[in-house]
């Protein structure tokens, strides 16, 4: 097929529209991250097991995302190529939001945590390689900063219901032990309306290209040659030799590692990382064998395959996306317990001053994402001055400190400083790691790509679950503030790695980070 033209560039509603979607996404996310460890405290969890019950969620973004990655690539119907999940998603996060609140006892609230999880990965990828599809390469930036103010508009308003179900509608934020507090469960209430109204705007509001336009389009992405042709040389990484290879090495040091944690008699949780390690390699070593008899097109096979040939870049930012997310992980399980016992001396979670702290946190947890959605829209301006790999890693260096400086809090209205630093850190988190991504792989796998990029941020969860209830065990005496230490310095190890990174779209393109608007 012959060249057309690029890809039109869209207007400012027009990116508005096609990301209003991620303002009911983050409503689910932020309302999870800042309340289901207080449900789970509620409900009998100790501390040092919350770990364990957040496993969960990265379990199942690792599992979903790809699949839906894989799925969405090859989908094409009258509804479109992505919407048709982002839809199927939030129908289910929005019975989830409204089932949770409601559970009678600790495991049902963690299966639903499952489920809302899966529901939200479900509607959250796609909208990831929605941005490669619809707009030009010069407009990535744009495209993720605004998905970026979405994000952090919704995490503001989310994070700070309970709060104002308390203080300004008048719905306790007490109840009997045992029982979630009212001003939570409207909360989650609220929370599944949105999500569900905010993604049929999108899905009603935007038109995808059909098959045979965007792929015209694709054609004339910069740089877009040189990535196929990449692509075809890195294939061979995709072999059933180097499966086998791989899957070898990962069944081998799953095993060995499990054997280590059953003869040490270290925590129980340890072996949801060491298992996983060789469960990994099996469904590698499975996908090898499905390609021998000759199941090239299989969907594993081929996610398998695309894992294996992952863009140079794309491995580079690995390591900055594992970092970041054991920090953010850390900070989401660990904030309402390090404040409420750290600065408010307290971890009875039928007081009224632990559910005053529990209730600060998400008013914190507002604030760094409502700086995040502010500072989405000087994150292109600032790396159109320097660079994109610049900004992210000095983003991450701020973010990282501030978590550290928590320590030295013990003024709960002075949490807003270092909050205010995280959201610098989350907010290009959010936009930097994926608009350098989208310029390094094909548009017909898009997709794909960006679940397998999800691997990154998983993988990094895992093992902060599997690890971090052991470390406040066995060295920290069960502080939950050191958990927070630990993830400031892995945030300003993620900023280290950040420098090998190569930006090579960003050096082909004229304007590649022109500012949104």
């Amino acid at each position: 097929m012959n060249k057309q033209t690029e890809k039109p560039k869209l207007t400012f509603w027009e990116i508005w529209n096609m990301s209003f979607g991620f303002l009911g996404i983050q409503f689910g996310f932020a309302l999870q991250n800042a309340n289901v460890s207080r449900i789970f405290e509620t409900l009998g969890a100790s501390v040092d097991n919350i770990p364990i019950l957040w496993i969960a969620a990265p379990v199942t973004g690792l599992v979903v995302q790809p699949i839906i990655g894989h799925m969405s690539d090859k989908t094409w119907n009258s509804w479109g190529r992505r919407r048709p999940y982002f839809l199927t998603g939030a129908l289910f996060a929005s019975a989830a939001l409204l089932i949770m609140p409601n559970s009678p006892v600790l495991w049902v609230a963690a299966g639903m945590l499952w489920i809302m999880d899966a529901s939200i990965n479900i509607s959250m990828e796609p909208f990831r390689a929605f941005v490669g599809d619809m707009l030009p390469a010069e407009q990535h930036t744009k495209g993720f900063a605004m998905q970026t103010f979405f994000i952090g508009t919704g995490a503001v308003i989310a994070s700070a219901l309970p709060y104002i179900m308390t203080n300004w509608i008048g719905l306790s934020n007490t109840a009997a032990a045992g029982e979630i507090p009212p001003a939570v469960k409207w909360s989650f209430y609220v929370g599944g309306v949105t999500f569900l109204g905010s993604v049929l705007w999108t899905v009603f509001k935007t038109e995808e290209y059909p098959p045979e336009e965007f792929e015209q389009y694709s054609q004339d992405e910069p740089g877009s040659d040189s990535i196929i042709d990449a692509a075809k040389k890195e294939e061979a990484r995709g072999s059933v030799k180097r499966k086998f290879s791989v899957a070898s090495l990962l069944i081998t040091v799953g095993l060995a590692l499990t054997y280590y944690v059953y003869g040490a008699n270290y925590e129980q949780e340890l072996y949801i990382f060491t298992v996983g390690i060789a469960v990994f390699g099996l469904v590698m070593a499975i996908a090898g064998l499905m390609q021998q008899a000759g199941k090239k097109e299989h969907g594993l096979v081929v996610v398998v395959s695309d894992f294996l040939s992952m863009p140079k870049t794309m491995v580079q930012l690995s390591f900055v996306q594992f970092f970041s997310w054991f920090a953010l992980f850390a900070m989401w399980i660990y904030t309402t317990a390090a404040v409420t016992s750290h600065i408010y001396g307290t971890s009875d979670t039928t007081s009224v001053l632990y559910n005053e702290g529990a209730d600060w946190v998400g008013i914190c947890f507002a604030i760094y994402n409502g700086f995040a959605a502010i500072i989405a829209f000087a994150l292109p301006v600032l790396a159109k001055w320097s660079s994109r790999k610049i900004v992210h890693a000095v983003s991450l260096l701020i973010g990282g400190a501030s978590l550290v400086g928590i320590y030295f809090i013990n003024d709960p209205m002075m949490l807003v400083l270092p909050m205010l630093g995280i959201g610098v850190a989350w907010g290009s988190i959010l936009a930097m790691p994926y608009a350098i991504l989208s310029g390094a792989i094909p548009s017909s796998k898009m997709g794909v790509y960006m679940g397998l990029f999800n691997f990154f941020i998983v993988i990094p969860q895992i093992v902060a679950a599997s690890i971090l209830g052991a470390m406040l065990r066995n060295f920290f005496a069960g502080e939950a503030i050191y958990a927070l230490i630990a993830g400031g310095i892995s945030m300003g190890i993620a900023a280290l790695t950040m420098v090998f990174v190569d930006d090579k779209a960003a050096e082909e393109m004229n304007e590649p980070v022109d500012a949104v608007g």
